[in-house]
């Protein structure tokens, strides 16, 4: 294989790439949003710089994806932090975690979000929406949310799901020194909503050393939201540089 034919690759191996060179859409993207309200010292304490947090707030994402161009179908949930930068309202990725080995290794190399590995799932349970992670077969996250309690507005639920999205990458030079250090934006696009409500909702957190999200411990559940669309996934953009001199 020449040079020309590995410039046309886009991911190892190169006879049988880890993901598939599409432009990912999602059909029937389900969400299940819980919005909580953390402890500030906390937040601080891993909220990267020059991000501000917004009231202390952490979102629980559970999604469930039934049909994503080029990958498939799988489950992930997130941690996501409400920021600010440069006086915009967007939010922070702060963890992911993913059932798909193609949608993780597609996630970090190609977008910068930051999976790993771990079992998820989001289903209904007669009247009631499920979110479950675990990892290594113990529990970390367990949501419940009432199915479809009160009807949300379209357009709130479309700002809902398409403010900025934040994220680090990070990428070291073989001896272990910073090759890459910056902070990335992208915002989801071609978006239309299928459906959307407000409900109650209740979310527990399990102390986990490798997957840490009771770190960010709930003090009081502020809204919850399940809304289904279809959207794009855009790539993201570099909008600060650690590296950069001042």
């Amino acid at each position: 294989m020449n040079k020309s034919d590995l410039l046309e690759q886009v991911t190892t191996p190169i006879d049988s790439p880890a993901f598939a060179a599409a432009k990912v859409r999602f059909h029937n993207r389900d969400f299940m949003n819980i919005t909580y309200r953390t402890d500030h010292a906390a937040l601080m304490n891993i909220l990267p710089e020059p991000l501000e947090p917004i009231d202390d707030l952490v979102k629980f994402e559970f999604i469930n994806m039934p049909d994503s161009d080029g990958l498939g179908a799988y489950a992930e949930i997130g941690q996501v932090i409400p920021v600010t930068f440069n006086g915009k309202e967007g939010e922070f990725y702060l963890s992911m975690y993913v059932n798909s080995p193609e949608a993780i290794a597609s996630g970090r190399e190609v977008a910068a979000f930051p999976k790993k590995l771990a079992d998820t799932s989001i289903y209904l349970d007669n009247d009631v929406l499920v979110g479950k992670l675990s990892y290594s077969q113990l529990p970390v996250a367990v949501a419940t949310m009432g199915y479809n309690y009160y009807p949300l507005d379209f357009e709130a639920a479309k700002a809902e799901i398409t403010k900025p999205s934040y994220r680090l990458n990070i990428m070291r030079n073989y001896d272990y020194s910073p090759r890459i250090l910056e902070l990335t934006e992208s915002t989801i696009t071609d978006v239309q909503i299928k459906g959307a409500w407000d409900s109650p909702a209740k979310l527990q957190l399990f102390e986990h050393v490798m997957a840490p999200v009771a770190d960010l411990p709930v003090r009081e559940i502020v809204k919850a939201q399940h809304i289904i669309a279809d959207l794009t996934l855009p790539q993201p953009h570099k909008v600060y540089d650690y590296l950069a001199e001042d």
